[in-house]
């Protein structure tokens, strides 16, 4: 198969969470190279303000950024953001349901609701974590696909794409953080579901399902941070996650190795509806059937996370 190449020069694109982490290198990237981009999250750490500020304000930008304040777990503010979106924009190309979160105390399997750092009622029947990680970009898609099919009156063979975070979490189970776990589990069932999408309409769904990622998600929380030494564990960097995700819009093939690659060819994957390609310090892609998993591979582990069950087990062992 040989390789093709469409750009995303001139097209458009929404990415929820791209305030900072993966999304917004995701963001950055697509921006670099001449898409705009509607970004969508509940605020902007600097270095994201900083990227709207250079593409909004800047007459001499191929490409526009624009802000938009998004709850994610509101579906009024979902269509809200692709209403803002097309108004600013025109058709979109690319959507990108990146928002997630790991497994905070506020929200948490080992600290449920009614407990003191559970901010999920226990009369309201909701996990945040849950509407965040799986209910938003299940939605997320069914507003893209509309929006797609209508844009096909009028440009049929215009291709559309859909890119997803899962996470190796997808592939394993973990005792630390199950419904993390369970989210990414269901990402790549709905991304697979949605395979037949790409032949039958042209609107492509895949996703990335990345190691342990040097982003905000981590290093902002000492708690997750001790399930990693950095002597043994290696981090996957935000910018490599988005070099894959890019590839995944342009590209009928994805090489597994990442970055420079100092002239060593790496075998070359197919791209199509369905693929999950999973981003270590390498890729590979991650099959629904007899997968080997991410076992060993560098860029998957943390060395400490039994320091996180055994508190687990501590908790449990307490009275009530």
């Amino acid at each position: 198969m040989a390789l093709v190449v469409k750009s995303v020069e001139g097209k458009s694109a929404i990415v929820t969470g791209a305030g900072s982490g993966i999304n917004l290198s995701f963001a950055k990237l697509l921006l670099e190279n001449g898409c705009n981009v509607l970004i969508a999250d509940l605020a902007l750490r600097p270095e994201a303000q900083a990227v709207v500020n250079q593409h909004s304000a800047n007459p001499s930008s191929s490409s526009r950024a624009v802000f938009q304040k998004t709850d994610v777990t509101d579906w009024t503010q979902l269509e809200r953001m692709f209403e803002v979106a097309e108004r600013e924009f025109g058709d979109i190309d690319i959507v990108c349901p990146g928002a997630g979160v790991y497994e905070p105390d506020w929200s948490n399997f080992w600290r449920p609701p009614g407990t003191p750092e559970s901010r999920d009622s226990p009369f309201g029947s909701r996990y945040a974590l849950v509407d965040i990680n799986l209910t938003h970009p299940i939605r997320t898609t069914q507003l893209a696909i509309s929006h797609f099919l209508r844009c096909r009156k009028t440009n049929p063979n215009s291709p559309k794409y859909i890119v997803h975070i899962s996470s190796v979490a997808g592939q394993i189970p973990l005792m630390a953080t199950p419904i993390y776990a369970a989210t990414k589990h269901a990402i790549n069932g709905l991304v697979r579901s949605l395979a037949k999408l790409d032949a039958e309409f042209g609107i492509r769904v895949t996703a990335v399902a990345p190691g342990v990622i040097k982003t905000p998600l981590w290093t902002d929380h000492p708690e997750k941070l001790r399930m990693v030494d950095e002597k043994v564990d290696e981090w996957v960097t935000p910018e490599e996650v988005a070099q894959v995700m890019l590839a995944l819009v342009q590209q009928n093939e994805v090489s597994e190795v990442i970055g420079d690659t100092k002239g060593v060819e790496g075998k070359m994957i197919p791209v199509q509806g369905g693929t999950i390609l999973e981003v270590s310090k390498s890729v590979r892609e991650v099959n629904a059937f007899n997968d080997p998993g991410p076992v060993g591979r560098a860029g998957t582990t943390v060395a400490h996370a039994k320091v996180v069950e055994d508190e687990i087990f501590s908790l449990l062992s307490q009275t009530g």
